[in-house]
């Protein structure tokens, strides 16, 4: 373990102890726990689930998957440095599409089906305009969004022509994918952002991180709206709900 120098350890420390007094405080105002508010519930119907359509085409470790706003095409990303996007209707692949980076950690489909984004180890995010092929068949790369300190662990699009992004470097981006800027550049949390998530209308995400906590933002702001921790590990995935 490398060593932590004194001014690291005291601002963990006053980190540290900043949630253990958030924690007191939640349980002075608590009227009842969980399990006793709860208690008189009844079991969750046991769901059966079931396959209905095995897509097969990838020959590594598929890392992310991401399905467009019709709900009928998704892209998976792969450790085999390929992006696919699949019918998922009938499992057939509709495009292939090679990376430069097979270390890819996430992959978007925006809204509209028009274009997909992916990144990962190589610290960029990369977009393609998937009606808008080469000479060999492939989707044109529109974008690389360069200027992160870490890996890129989370991309969403808002729309085709803005992207929210979240890395290793702490750091929450808002991109003008048209102009190729960044409109928001700001620290997130207190460690590796894992995972984003934004609700139906676009409006709000959610944000988790392995500084244990997961954040509620406003898309038109750099500061969050709500806080939740309670996890005592990383937080390494988030989704919001259709009906938040």
């Amino acid at each position: 373990m490398p060593k932590i120098d004194p001014e690291t350890q005291k601002l963990h420390d006053e980190i540290n102890g900043m949630i253990q007094k958030f924690k007191d405080d939640q349980k002075a105002k608590a009227d009842c726990t969980w399990q006793e508010k709860c208690g008189d519930m009844g079991d969750i119907p046991k769901l059966r689930l079931a396959s209905k359509k095995i897509l097969k085409g990838h020959i590594n470790k598929v890392n992310s998957v991401h399905f467009a706003g019709d709900s009928r095409h998704c892209v998976t990303g792969s450790l085999d440095g390929k992006l696919i996007i699949w019918d998922t209707w009938t499992a057939n692949k509709v495009q292939v599409i090679p990376l430069r980076s097979a270390w890819v950690m996430t992959v978007a489909f925006s809204p509209s089906g028009n274009f997909v984004a992916c990144g990962g180890m190589d610290n960029q995010c990369t977009v393609y305009d998937v009606n808008n092929r080469d000479a060999s068949g492939v989707a044109k790369m529109t974008r690389e969004l360069l200027g992160y300190e870490g890996f890129l662990s989370s991309c969403r699009f808002l729309d085709d022509g803005h992207l929210i992004t979240g890395s290793g470097d702490m750091k929450i981006c808002h991109w003008d994918l048209e102009k190729g800027v960044k409109t928001m550049d700001f620290n997130g949390h207190a460690g590796d952002i894992a995972g984003l998530s934004l609700s139906p209308d676009m409006k709000t995400y959610i944000t988790g991180s392995v500084d244990k906590t997961a954040k509620l933002w406003d898309v038109r702001e750099d500061s969050y709206k709500q806080m939740f921790f309670g996890h005592e590990m990383d937080v390494n995935s988030v989704c919001v709900s259709r009906s938040f």
